[in-house]
C-alpha cells in the first residue's frame, strides 16, 4: 500500500479488511498477512513489490494506481485485488469490468463523473469562483488520466481549468502561491499519495491563501480542509476482503467482475468554511454525511 500505516483513516480501512476476512473464516491460524507501506517513493514501491512477489503469496491486495502499474510489470500470474482508482478499463488495467481476465481484478473508485460532481459541489460552496486548479502528481497515472478531461468537466460550469503538476512540498507551496495571485480561484485535489502525505502543508497553505478547495481524500478534510467528496474507502476495503476470500478458495481473479462504489460520502468542515467567510449552502449541509465543527 502507498500510504502511512500511522494514519487513523488509513488504518481504519485495513482494520475493516481484516475484520471482514475474519468474518469469512480467515484468522491468524490459517492466514498470514504481510503489509508494506512504501508511501510515494517509486523505488520503494518497486522494491517492496519485488520482495512480496518473491515470497509467492496466494493473493496481493493493493491500494494506489502507481503500485498497480508496478505489479502489472512484475507479475502476470499472482492474483491481484486492487482497492481504488478511477476507470480501470480506460486506464488499461483490465479489458472490461464484467470479465477482467488475467490476474487482476478489484474495486474501482468510480468514473470521471465523480470529478465532475466534485467541481459542481465546489461551485455550489463558492459560487464566485471562475478558475479551478487541478493539483496532482504526474507520477500518478489516475490523476493524469483525470487531468486530460478536466477542461471538459470544468467548461459547462463556466470555470477556467488550470493544471498544476507537483512532486514535492516546495513545488506544492510555490504552485498554490502563484495560483492565488489572481482572484476567484478554487482548488480540486484528486486522490493522490503525495498531497495526502503532505496534507498538513497543503491544508495550511490553502487556508492561509483563503482558497476554497475540495479533496478526493477524506484525510485532508479531517486535517483542516474544506470539503471531501468520494467513495467510502472503508467500505471498499471491507468489500475487497470478499474477493481475497474467493481467490483463496480457488476462484480466478479474471472471473471476478470489477466492482464500482456503492457508497459515496460528503464531508464538510464548518470551521474551515467560517475561516474563509463562507456560509455553507443548506443543500450541502443536508447532503453531508459528516459535518466537522
Amino acid at each position: 500500500m502507498a500510504f502511512s500505516a500511522a494514519d487513523p483513516d488509513i488504518r481504519a480501512r485495513v482494520v475493516a479488511f481484516r475484520q471482514e476476512l475474519g468474518r469469512l473464516g480467515w484468522s491468524n491460524g490459517n492466514l498470514r498477512i504481510d503489509e508494506r507501506w512504501p508511501a510515494d517513493d517509486m523505488d520503494s514501491v518497486r522494491a517492496d513489490t519485488a520482495e512480496l512477489i518473491s515470497g509467492k503469496p496466494d493473493v496481493i491486495l493493493v491500494a494506489g494506481r502507481r503500485a498497480v502499474a508496478v505489479l502489472q510489470q512484475q507479475t502476470r500470474t499472482i492474483p491481484v485485488v486492487f482497492s481504488g482508482f478511477v476507470d480501470p478499463v480506460e486506464q488499461g488495467i483490465v479489458p472490461n469490468l464484467a470479465r477482467p481476465g488475467g490476474n487482476i481484478t478489484g474495486f474501482a473508485f468510480g468514473e470521471l463523473s465523480v470529478s465532475g460532481k466534485m467541481l459542481e459541489m465546489l461551485k455550489q460552496m463558492a459560487p464566485n469562483i471562475t478558475r479551478v486548479a487541478f493539483v496532482f502528481n504526474p507520477d500518478n497515472a489516475s490523476a493524469v488520466y483525470i487531468s486530460r478531461s478536466f477542461a471538459a468537466l470544468a467548461t459547462p460550469l463556466a470555470i477556467e481549468p488550470i493544471l498544476i503538476p507537483v512532486h514535492a512540498p516546495a513545488e506544492i507551496e510555490r504552485a498554490i502561491e502563484a495560483f492565488a495571485r489572481q482572484p476567484n480561484g478554487g482548488l480540486l485535489f484528486p486522490g493522490d499519495v503525495t498531497t495526502t502525505i503532505h496534507r498538513q502543508l497543503v491544508t495550511a497553505q490553502v487556508a492561509r491563501l483563503r482558497l476554497p478547495a475540495i479533496y478526493a481524500e477524506r484525510l485532508l478534510v479531517t486535517g483542516g480542509g474544506l470539503m471531501f467528496y468520494g467513495p467510502d474507502r472503508v467500505d471498499i476495503f471491507r468489500r475487497s476482503a470478499s474477493y481475497v476470500d474467493r481467490i483463496l478458495r480457488g476462484e480466478k481473479p479474471g472471473d471476478l467482475p470489477v466492482q464500482l462504489p456503492t457508497k459515496f460520502q460528503l464531508v464538510v468542515n464548518l470551521k474551515a468554511a467560517a475561516a474563509l467567510g463562507i456560509t455553507v449552502p443548506q443543500g450541502l449541509l443536508v447532503a453531508a454525511d459528516e459535518i466537522i465543527e
